[in-house]
């Protein structure tokens, strides 16, 4: 069907034993993400590296007939994510706004944290996930409520899923953009019996001055042996939301809904995997600018200081005494920025994770919340947040 609306999807496959996908992700090029022809919340989703953890996966892969085949696809790389909720009365089809993903690609939808409207996308953009998006509830002639899920990788769009049914973010977007989409849809659902028009085609595009910040809720402290790194399976037991004029109020209120303390002075402890180095110097020149102290580990701290930000080197845990576990323990430190190394690395850095969870530190776990932190941060230290009612936002949308 997208070939033939001429909507790009990564490339993909299907496989039903190990030697089917390995053959499958060596055509495609590693990594991919695997995971069942039918899933909810992302179970049983993986990133796959290499063959051996291919292999890995599809020997512990259960129920995999021809029927329910492990469904294989190109990970893409340093890729934006989006949504978007519309209502479609099978003819005409309506987005009130783009959800922009805070996390990139890789993230489960339902864990990363969300800006509406979107923020960083551009209008090009995102028209052409509204026009997609009609295309395709068109195509499939829905008739109520659908989700999209989108990447955009190097400024194409890329289809994820297609989901004809509700989701969990139709009352955030409602909430925000001032558009009851359970009772539009419903009006669709049952005009058969009521004999109404379909409200559809007077729905118009809207311009909202604020922002709405969605963030997940995660259960971590009461399982404080599990490594709080997100992935594709998703692993929050709940959601809020942050609504403000400015970007960074809505996400320092979200962070406070969570119970995440978002500290305004201190210290900040980084240590970063190879592979988020690249947005290191930014994040670390944001929480410079604060004006907080940085700590940081081995390679972090090198590539700190070669950009002369001002910081001071702490030891690993392997590495002696006293280390980053010392630091956290004696709560030297008011936040942890921890992104994981992964299977490239020779050492296991989950204990920073979880000691930060032990001693109640807040703690941010990729670079993409770093930055939306930090912009919280800056927010709460030179603004007076606004105390507004929800009538009030959606009385300003125009």
């Amino acid at each position: 069907m997208m070939n033939r609306l001429g909507i790009p999807m990564p490339e993909a496959g299907m496989a039903v034993n190990a030697d089917e996908a390995i053959a499958i992700a060596n055509k495609i090029g590693y990594p991919v993400m695997v995971r069942p022809s039918y899933v909810l919340g992302g179970r049983g989703m993986e990133v796959v590296h290499d063959d051996e953890m291919m292999r890995v996966y599809m020997n512990a892969a259960v129920g995999v007939t021809p029927d329910r085949p492990i469904l294989i696809d190109r990970f893409l790389h340093h890729a934006t994510e989006c949504e978007a909720d519309a209502i479609s009365d099978g003819t005409n089809c309506y987005v009130p706004a783009v959800m922009e993903h805070i996390e990139l690609a890789g993230i489960h939808s339902g864990d990363s944290a969300c800006i509406l409207p979107s923020k960083n996308l551009s209008p090009e953009i995102v028209e052409t996930i509204k026009e997609y998006t009609r295309k395709i509830a068109v195509e499939m002639r829905v008739v109520g409520l659908m989700n999209m899920q989108y990447a955009i990788e190097d400024g194409v769009v890329f289809v994820l899923e297609a989901n004809p049914r509700a989701s969990r973010t139709v009352p955030l977007v409602s909430k925000v953009t001032g558009t009851n989409m359970v009772k539009i849809a419903t009006d669709i659902m049952t005009s058969h019996l009521t004999g109404r028009p379909s409200p559809v085609p007077e729905l118009h595009d809207k311009v909202i001055p604020h922002y709405g910040v969605k963030e997940a809720v995660f259960p971590f402290n009461m399982f404080q042996e599990v490594d709080p790194v997100l992935g594709p399976e998703m692993r929050s037991t709940g959601e809020v939301l942050g609504l403000a004029s400015h970007f960074g109020e809505a996400c320092f209120k979200a962070q406070e809904a969570t119970k995440t303390e978002l500290p305004l002075e201190g210290s900040v402890l980084l240590s970063v995997s190879d592979l988020d180095k690249v947005d290191l110097i930014e994040v670390a020149q944001m929480f410079a600018d604060l004006g907080f102290k940085i700590y940081a580990t081995g390679g972090t701290f090198d590539m700190i200081d070669k950009a002369g930000i001002k910081a001071e080197k702490v030891k690993k845990l392997y590495e002696g005494r006293p280390n980053i576990g010392d630091m956290i323990l004696n709560r030297d430190v008011d936040l942890v920025i921890n992104t994981p190394a992964g299977k490239t690395s020779a050492h296991d850095d989950s204990y920073i994770r979880k000691d930060a969870i032990r001693q109640h530190v807040p703690y941010i776990t990729t670079m993409a919340a770093a930055k939306a932190c930090a912009e919280g941060i800056k927010a709460a230290k030179e603004r007076v947040f606004e105390v507004k009612a929800l009538q009030d936002y959606h009385a300003d949308i125009k």
